[in-house]
């Protein structure tokens, strides 16, 4: 376990316009979860570095430091070692001018800035033989590779796609912007809507609609040790959880549903079923071929022959817990995973410590 001190970032700088497409930021650039991860991790003895001098519990801000290069380059003057990028990372974040002078807990700016993009990313897994959700790219005019709103009709029967289809942005975040639609109506609406929003760029994906159970697996770098304390040479992951109460067929946004509401974890029992052994090695051999260097999370649904199939990748997985006041019901997705292998969520954090890295 690496004892260098360590001091936690989140996402100040605005999500930059990447091919025409934008990932809109969380409201608080994940400064709640961040300061949940450096609470967590000082109440458990480890040296945290923060901007306030005796920060208080309950304010968010007073535990992490900025993204921008003022906000590193203070983290570091105040002695933090290793950097926790809880942030959303891009080709040409101020991350990489320091990668090689401080341990890291995140992704290569490089790697989310490409695999942030769902319908890229989809088509990688696509190409790796891996169960991926059939999508296609629609914009309000046709260009390579992507259809015009108008003729989103033959696009659907080139693509043999039947109804329900699922609506999304491409460098989405959570749930917003998706939505189920049952026609071609409904389909044009949606599509319109987000594109004349223009929230989240000027294109969006259609993807197949997925009818059967949703599970969600998290994928840990092979440096992190296991809850059993061993460790490996690959990828691994951690117990899949069931999502249900799904609202219109999506999971609603954690922000609107703590995930503790709608979440729980794989019996143990199952994890020996074909359909749930394949799907978590469609997951960790995922994980490898993006090169994820800390933990990631891969929503996966059943077909109607119920084999599970991958649609979304998030290099950038929510890591909110409980310790600080009134989080009690703050739990990740990841950390719901954890505490089913007899992990509290300061384990998983340190795990995930235990899994720095440095650019050489």
């Amino acid at each position: 376990m690496p004892s260098a001190p360590v001091a936690v970032l989140f996402q100040a700088l605005p999500p930059p316009l990447i091919d025409g497409l934008r990932k809109d930021a969380k409201p608080g650039g994940y400064s709640d979860g961040g300061a949940d991860i450096a609470f967590a991790l000082r109440s458990a003895g480890l040296q945290v570095v923060t901007p306030a001098a005796s920060p208080n519990p309950a304010a968010a801000l007073d535990w992490v430091f900025p993204d921008t290069v003022e906000g590193i380059n203070a983290a570091r003057t105040a002695g933090a070692a290793t950097l926790w990028a809880n942030t959303v990372l891009f080709a040409g974040h101020p991350l990489e001018d320091v990668m090689g002078d401080v341990d890291i807990v995140g992704q290569l700016p490089r790697a989310m800035q490409a695999f942030d993009d769902k319908f890229e990313t989809n088509r990688a897994l696509t190409a790796a033989d891996l169960p991926t959700a059939r999508s296609f790219l629609l914009a309000g005019t046709a260009r390579e590779g992507v259809r015009a709103l108008a003729d989103i009709d033959r696009a659907c029967a080139d693509m043999a796609m039947v109804f329900p289809l699922i609506v999304k942005p491409v460098r989405g975040r959570g749930s917003q912007g998706v939505t189920l639609v049952h026609d071609l109506s409904a389909l044009r609406t949606a599509a319109s809507a987000l594109i004349d929003a223009a929230t989240f760029g000027d294109m969006l994906m259609v993807e197949e609609y997925l009818d059967g159970e949703e599970m969600t697996v998290t994928v840990m770098p092979p440096a992190a040790p296991r809850p059993d304390g061993t460790h490996g040479s690959h990828h691994w992951a951690l117990r899949p959880v069931i999502r249900f109460d799904q609202r219109d067929g999506v999971a609603p946004y954690n922000g609107d549903v703590p995930v503790s509401a709608n979440s729980v974890a794989l019996a143990a029992g199952r994890l020996r079923e074909p359909s749930v052994t394949a799907m978590i090695d469609a997951c960790t051999a995922a994980a490898a071929l993006v090169d994820a260097r800390t933990a990631i999370r891969i929503d996966c649904r059943a077909d109607r022959h119920g084999r599970f199939k991958l649609f979304d990748l998030n290099m950038k997985p929510n890591m909110t817990g409980p310790g600080r006041p009134g989080r009690d019901d703050q739990d990740c997705l990841s950390a719901i995973a954890a505490r089913a292998d007899g992990w509290a969520y300061v384990d998983l954090l340190r795990a995930m410590l235990a899994a720095t890295w440095r650019q050489r």
